[in-house]
């Protein structure tokens, strides 16, 4: 039970570590587009003046909720936004505390589901590169199919996001694997 405690952790590092290789250096700029700064404060002022009202939430732009909004919807351009009405830094470290402890945590769940469901390392490995892949078609690829989101985007979080899964299940699948089970592997490996 201690190595698939300890398991979980460092997995659930990994994936902390991963989304920061991913989304906190300069390789996220391979997924997200960039405008001008004159079109950013055009576009921030605009959210400013239309959005704040509402208040902080998820909008789609046109609103395809009425007949106009319809219209103007098929026409284009549309857009989902997360609109945040009250700033907060780029860098925020309660968001990146938070962010550590819902990774320990979700690499602690992986671990913990691989022992109940799996009794070997290579079957382990298989689940959590399975499982992972179809999280990520699922929630990520999903996106792009149901709500047209853009797919350099959702292919780079997609991939961002099965890398940090498998590492994760991978890592916890080794760490609880025992010498008896790994002297087994390798006995079954060898051709007499």
């Amino acid at each position: 039970m201690v190595r698939t405690l300890v398991g979980g952790l460092l997995g659930g590092f990994a994936i902390f570590i991963t989304g920061f290789i991913f989304w906190g250096t300069p390789l996220s700029a391979l997924a997200l587009s960039r405008t001008d700064e004159q079109a950013s404060a055009n576009l921030q002022a605009a959210m400013a003046q239309a959005l704040t009202p509402t208040g902080t939430g998820v909008y789609v732009i046109p609103d395809p909720a009425t007949a106009q909004g319809t219209i103007l919807y098929g026409k284009g351009p549309v857009a989902q936004i997360f609109y945040n009405e009250g700033g907060f830094p780029v860098m925020d470290s309660g968001a990146l505390i938070g962010g550590l402890i819902l990774a320990l945590v979700v690499g602690v769940l992986i671990a913990f589901a691989l022992r109940f469901a799996l009794a070997d390392f290579a079957s382990r490995a298989r689940a959590s590169i399975l499982f992972a892949l179809a999280a990520v078609l699922w929630l990520h690829i999903g996106q792009a199919v149901f709500n047209h989101a853009p797919w350099g985007y959702i292919l780079y979080l997609a991939f961002s996001d099965f890398v940090a899964l498998a590492l994760a299940g991978l890592i916890a699948a080794k760490l609880m694997e025992t010498k008896a089970e790994a002297t087994a592997a390798a006995d079954a490996g060898t051709l007499h």
